[in-house]
């Protein structure tokens, strides 16, 4: 029984792997089919030039520090929303609002992109043209205001995304036995402090999963994100540039596939190493949660 679902593990997770080698070759396309073999080996060329650039602590620190703030985001406001439906009375209102919540996440980052460009765009744009001119402020060219993006991207990230993680946390939630908090009215608890004792508590092995999970992607940074919702432009590199974007913008339009094969590899073995040490810290603090 497991036989088929190997074999296309194997065929669709672990034979591509065999192109990490391609990181460490000096790739030369008329060697004919097979030249990903043929190719001279290279060594670290690939690597040491990825980190001897002069944006490469820019890159590192942008995709780190965004996806750190976008994990810390989406576990708050997930399981806060979560408790919100959760505690809802009137069910099939709490169903509307999931799907409403949810919708978001299913779409598109190219109509996310233009979405947020109907909002902020410098001649057209919802903000320029309707609530600026009422407040009696001066247009702002959003798309040449790297400093803004700060703040823009993560708002985005999380309106696109919360509903995937309330929608988890919500499972969680919706499995806790009601015994647990009928027991603790009967002993005067507040919601609050059937929130904190009960509700967190017996859903911390799914926040710890998800929390170890998105530790491992840390190094990634979402393209649609940062390439589709901000334009692509270059006056806001400072800001919006990560690994993701840099390697397309730099590598893949070159064509150079040593190089950009040389940044996936390095995000992947980095998500790796993450993943096993954040989960053998989890398992000194608590055993019980650890993922594996």
């Amino acid at each position: 029984m497991m036989l088929p679902a190997s074999i296309v593990l194997l065929i669709n997770n672990y034979l591509p792997m065999l192109g990490v080698v391609i990181a460490f070759k000096r790739p030369d396309y008329g060697l004919g089919r097979f030249w990903f073999i043929k190719s001279p080996w290279s060594g670290f060329e690939n690597f040491r030039f990825l980190f001897q650039n002069n944006v490469a602590w820019e890159l590192i620190r942008n995709t780190v520090a965004y996806n750190a703030v976008f994990i810390i985001m989406n576990l708050v406001f997930g399981i806060i929303f979560a408790i919100m439906f959760n505690e809802m009375r009137n069910k099939l209102l709490a169903k509307f609002h999931q799907s409403a919540m949810f919708l978001p996440y299913i779409l598109s980052f190219v109509v996310v992109g233009y979405l947020v460009y109907s909002f902020l765009g410098p001649e057209h744009g919802m903000l320029n043209t309707s609530l600026f001119p009422k407040l009696g402020w001066n247009p702002i060219d959003w798309y040449m205001e790297p400093k803004a993006w700060v703040y823009i991207l993560p708002i985005v990230q999380l309106w696109k995304n919360i509903g995937y993680s309330t929608v988890i946390y919500l499972a969680a939630i919706i499995g806790i036995d009601n015994e647990y908090y009928e027991a603790a009215t009967l002993d005067g608890a507040t919601k609050r402090q059937q929130i904190f004792n009960i509700t967190i508590p017996l859903i911390r092995p799914v926040i710890v999963v998800l929390l170890i999970l998105s530790i491992g992607r840390i190094f990634y940074g979402d393209f649609g994100l940062f390439f589709q919702v901000t334009m692509n432009s270059g006056m806001l590199a400072p800001t919006t540039r990560v690994i993701d974007t840099y390697v397309y913008n730099t590598f893949l339009v070159m064509g150079d596939v040593g190089m950009s094969s040389a940044a996936g590899m390095f995000q992947a073995v980095v998500g790796f190493l993450l993943v096993l040490g954040s989960n053998m810290l989890i398992r000194k603090i608590s055993r019980e949660d650890a993922l594996f």
